[in-house]
C-alpha cells in the first residue's frame, strides 16, 4: 500500500500565529503563579513540552489578546531559534489556559486529521530533515509560517491515520509511564531526605558545618577540541547544563563529543558518585547551582569516558555523601539560595561555588543515616536509569517504526494492538 504525499496546506488544519511580543509578560508580571501560562520556545522541546520555567499572564491580558490562545489537541510547533521542536496539548497537561508566544504556530486540526497522527508526523526525522532543508537565516534560524505550510506530508485515509495513532501511542503511553514512575521516585527521595533531616526532632542535636567538610575537591570542566587535533585526541562525552535536567529524569542526554587532552581526561574523568554543577548562566528567574548526579548507570549509557563542559564544575563527595549532598543541594536551589551567590548582574551570572561551599551552614547527621539514604537514593536510581534505558529503546523503535507506517511499507490494518 503506497500513500501519496500532499502539502501541508491542502490538509484539513488550521495554522494559527503566536502573539507577536508586544504583550509578552514584563519582569513584574507574575511568575509562578497566574491565570493563563504563556508559553515561550523555551517550554517545547524535542520530547515534547517542558515547564520547569514558566511564565503566567494575568486573567485581564490574556482576554486582551487575540492570537495564540491554545485548545486542547492543538499542536505546537517551534519556528525560530531552536526550529522544529513539537508538542501536543493533550489531557495530560494540567494547565487549563494556555497562550503561546511569536516564534511558534499551532496546528490544529479539523475532522479529516487525526491531531496525534500528525503530531506523531511533524516530530519524526523525515520532517526534521524537510526542515533543516528550507529553514532561513544562520544566527536565528526560522521557518515562515508560508514555508511550514508548504511542507509535505503523507495523504492517508482518516481510520488509516487513526490505527497509526494507536500503535504508536500504545510505545508513547509506556514511555509517559516509565516517565511517571520515575517522577514519583524522584519525589519520594525528596520527601526523604525532608522528612529524616530537614523536619527530623533531632536535627537541634546534630552537628552543623559546610559543605567543605563532606566534600573531597572540585573538579574544573573542558570544552576541548571538535575533531582531533594536534595533542587533543582523546574523544569525551561532554555533559552541560543543558543535559542536568534530562540526567535527572533518567535520560541519557544529548552530550556532544569532543577531543581534550590526555592528561586532562586522567584528570577531569567523572566516576560513579560524582555531582555536577552548573556555574555558569542562569537567568532572572533560574539561578545557575543546577546539579545532576552521576551514577554508574549514566555512565553505562555512553560507550566513552566522561566530562563536564567549563561551564560546569565537578564536586568529589567524601565516601557515602553523594546522594545527601545531591539531594541538599536541591533542596536548598529549591530555596533560592544560590542568587545569594551569584556575582556579574548582565550577562551570563557566574556562581561563587567555593564561596558557597565554604560559608553555606548545614546540618551534618550521624553518618549511619547518611549511609542509609544513600543506598535508599541509589536503589532508586537504579530503577530510575533502567526505565529510562527502557525508554530510549521505546523511542527508538517509535521512530524506526513511523516512516514505515506513513509510507505503507508495513500495512496497519495487519497488525494487532
Amino acid at each position: 500500500m503506497k500513500f501519496d504525499q500532499v502539502e501541508l496546506d491542502k490538509l484539513d488544519i488550521t495554522v494559527i500565529d503566536g502573539d507577536r511580543g508586544k504583550n509578552y509578560p514584563h519582569k513584574d508580571e507574575l511568575l509562578n503563579t497566574g491565570y493563563c501560562l504563556f508559553l515561550s520556545a523555551n517550554n517545547v522541546t524535542k520530547n515534547g513540552f517542558e515547564f520547569s520555567n514558566n511564565v503566567y499572564i494575568t486573567k485581564e491580558k490574556d482576554d486582551a489578546l487575540h492570537n495564540g490562545r491554545l485548545s486542547r489537541n492543538d499542536i505546537v510547533i517551534t519556528t525560530r531559534g531552536t526550529v522544529g521542536n513539537v508538542g501536543i496539548y493533550d489531557e495530560t497537561i494540567k494547565f487549563e489556559h494556555m497562550r503561546i508566544n511569536s516564534g511558534m504556530l499551532i496546528v490544529r486540526c479539523g475532522q479529516n486529521i487525526d491531531n496525534r497522527f500528525l503530531y506523531n508526523v511533524l516530530r519524526s526525522k523525515d520532517f526534521a530533515s524537510q526542515i533543516d532543508s528550507i529553514r532561513t537565516g544562520s544566527a536565528q534560524p526560522q521557518l515562515p509560517k508560508s514555508h511550514f505550510l508548504k511542507m509535505v506530508v503523507p495523504s492517508i485515509p482518516l481510520h488509516f491515520q487513526r490505527r497509526i495513532a494507536n500503535i504508536l501511542g500504545a510505545l508513547d503511553d509506556k514511555i509517559a509511564l516509565n516517565q511517571q514512575i520515575n517522577k514519583n521516585l524522584e519525589e519520594q527521595a525528596q520527601a526523604i531526605f525532608k522528612a529524616w533531616f530537614m523536619d527530623s526532632p533531632d536535627r537541634y542535636t546534630w552537628d552543623t558545618g559546610t559543605f567543605s567538610e563532606i566534600i573531597e575537591s572540585t573538579l574544573g570542566g573542558d570544552w576541548g577540541k571538535e575533531s582531533p587535533i594536534g595533542k587533543y585526541t582523546e574523544m569525551v562525552y561532554c555533559i552541560r547544563g543543558a543535559d542536568i535536567q534530562d540526567v535527572n529524569s533518567g535520560n541519557k542526554g544529548k552530550m556532544p563529543t569532543r577531543f581534550i587532552l590526555p592528561n586532562n581526561y586522567k584528570n577531569k574523568r567523572l566516576i560513579a558518585d560524582d555531582i555536577v554543577v552548573e556555574i555558569s548562566g542562569g537567568s532572572p528567574t533560574q539561578s545557575t547551582g543546577r546539579v545532576a548526579a552521576v551514577t554508574q548507570s549514566l555512565l553505562d549509557r555512553y560507550d566513552k569516558g566522561m566530562v563536564c563542559t567549563n561551564f560546569c564544575r565537578a564536586i568529589k563527595p567524601k565516601q557515602g555523601y553523594s546522594m545527601f549532598i545531591y539531594y541538599y543541594w536541591q533542596f536548598l536551589y529549591g530555596q533560592n539560595v544560590f542568587f545569594s551567590y551569584e556575582n556579574g548582574t548582565t550577562g551570563i551570572k557566574n556562581l561563587d561555588l567555593n564561596g558557597f561551599i565554604s560559608n553555606e551552614k548545614i546540618i551534618l547527621p550521624p553518618q549511619k543515616l547518611i549511609t542509609e539514604f544513600d543506598n535508599i537514593c541509589k536503589a532508586f536510581s537504579s530503577i530510575i536509569f533502567s526505565n529510562g534505558l527502557e525508554n530510549e529503546r521505546l523511542a527508538n523503535l517509535r521512530d524506526a517504526l513511523l516512516p514505515r507506517l506513513m509510507s505503507g511499507e508495513i500495512d496497519v490494518s495487519k497488525i494487532e494492538l
